[in-house]
């Protein structure tokens, strides 16, 4: 049965020589192994080999029997450099995807990835990504350096999306007072995963999904907590009225819609996200190759989960093709 990995993460190799050169604000060291370690307040990112080097990582697909993955950038993501910087590395890491796609395609699609610092420039970027590159979506994160995006100068993005019923994936970034979460990887381990959430929510309550009904949002890390606590949400529509001012229907109903990713190897927590939101929007994710991911994991995880084989199959890879227009390429 194919397997179609939605959430790992690639740094092209200009890309990475371009935060090495000095032109970037991240700072990046490397450590006794010889891998580049990209800091950013509260977590820093070990790229390993299989972050950058594409040869590698198909083998270690195949060795472990994974058809394809959709690669996205991940953190800290291009806003957090000066715009014109973010703009140029933006488009660098979304012309290497293409390669990747063009060079590597039975293995590899791509999510864009957009200097969100600027919306206008994220807007042509977008539609570079999604109409020359080929790409069906974008990669968001959970916060723009403080800013949410659910913030209406997003909304262009938003609309360009709805037109063509693109993916959006959002990926937890760092959140505000991050400072409280330095200590015991709580960054990562704890932060992330609300930061997600906030995002969620605040895009339900401000009425986003409602006005791009078209646009197919997925969540990193199994939604964060929205699984879990979306009914404490409901509760805030049907009891404050703000809660009601930009939505006609509450917000379970919307977040249902949205789709889910496995990297959260929990049998308990893949359970609940299967009963709130249903097996056809959720998502194989590994989170490969970060060290907190893991592709057999991943695996495991799927084949436990008791439901019927067709459920068990369109999570492990027609989900995703469904969302990224993959299906007869996958099924040969």
């Amino acid at each position: 049965m194919p397997v179609i990995d939605f959430h790992n993460h690639y740094y092209p190799p200009n890309y990475m020589k371009a935060l090495q050169s000095g032109e970037s604000s991240v700072r990046v060291t490397v450590d006794s192994d010889g891998n580049p370690n990209l800091h950013y307040p509260g977590d820093y990112n070990v790229a390993v080999r299989g972050h950058r080097d594409l040869a590698y990582r198909q083998e270690v697909l195949d060795r472990h029997g994974v058809t394809m993955q959709c690669v996205t950038l991940t953190t800290p993501g291009t806003h957090v450099e000066k715009a014109e910087v973010a703009v140029r590395l933006a488009s660098m890491v979304n012309d290497e995807f293409k390669e990747a796609m063009e060079t590597r395609g039975s293995h590899f699609t791509a999510l864009a990835t957009l200097p969100l610092n600027d919306p206008k420039a994220s807007l042509r970027e977008f539609q570079r990504a999604t109409g020359e590159l080929g790409m069906r979506g974008a990669m968001l994160f959970s916060n723009i350096n403080g800013l949410a995006l659910s913030d209406e100068r997003f909304w262009p993005i938003y609309e360009a999306a709805n037109d063509i019923g693109a993916v959006m994936y959002i990926h937890p970034e760092h959140p505000v007072n991050v400072s409280q979460m330095e200590e015991f990887w709580l960054m990562p381990l704890v932060g992330f995963l609300y930061d997600t959430t906030l995002a969620a929510a605040s895009l339900t309550f401000n009425g986003v999904p409602e006005r791009f009904p078209k646009i197919k949002w997925a969540l990193c890390h199994l939604g964060g907590t929205i699984p879990y606590l979306v009914e404490r949400l409901d509760r805030g529509f049907h009891n404050f009225k703000d809660c009601r001012a930009k939505i006609n229907r509450p917000p379970s109903t919307y977040l249902k819609e949205f789709y889910y990713d496995t990297v959260n190897f929990d049998q308990g927590a893949l359970k609940l996200a299967i009963d709130f939101a249903g097996a056809d929007h959720i998502l194989a994710g590994s989170d490969y190759p970060h060290q907190i991911g893991s592709i057999p994991l991943m695996l495991e995880a799927v084949d436990a989960l008791p439901v019927p084989d067709e459920q068990r199959e369109g999570i492990r890879w027609k989900n995703a093709a469904r969302l990224l227009g993959l299906e007869e390429r996958v099924a040969r």
